[in-house]
């Protein structure tokens, strides 16, 4: 007759489970606010990058044709020869489509603008004027 040999088990069982499952959502509850936190004002840094490289693409548009891009014209000129811009030496920017800000939306420029020759700006998260932390306006002027 064959000895039948009972071999260990080992596991984890369902309380050691709970416990780490446990662990694990009292670490994210406490480090993911504070990941939030940084990547709202990583975005913000982006969009003020982003504005300062439009600005001097706009300020290279300026010595190529003597002006600004008309607020008719936008920043689509930066991209696209507008009607009768015998000068334009583009296109300005390395990409051929318009970047966006980091919400997804599209930049506000006006020229000739309130705060200087032109104004580059977005509303932030909010997409509404003023506001606090993300939602906070980046502007060109400032």
């Amino acid at each position: 007759m064959k000895q039948i040999k009972k071999r260990n088990e080992s596991g984890f069982t369902l309380l050691e489970l709970l416990v780490v499952l446990g662990i694990i959502a009292m670490l994210a509850g406490i480090v993911g606010p504070q990941v939030m936190k940084h990547m709202g004002e990583s975005k913000t840094k982006a969009a003020k990058v982003q504005i300062e490289d439009l600005a001097a693409a706009l300020d290279m548009y300026k010595l190529d044709l003597g002006k600004y891009p008309t607020s008719e014209e936008g920043l689509k000129a930066l991209i696209e020869s507008p009607e009768g811009a015998n000068r334009w030496n583009g296109p300005y920017l390395r990409k051929a489509t318009m970047p966006l800000d980091p919400w997804l939306q599209e930049y506000h420029y006006a020229s000739p603008g309130e705060h200087g020759k032109f104004d580059l700006f977005t509303y932030g998260a909010d997409e509404k004027e003023g506001g606090e932390g993300e939602d906070r306006d980046i502007v060109s002027w400032q």
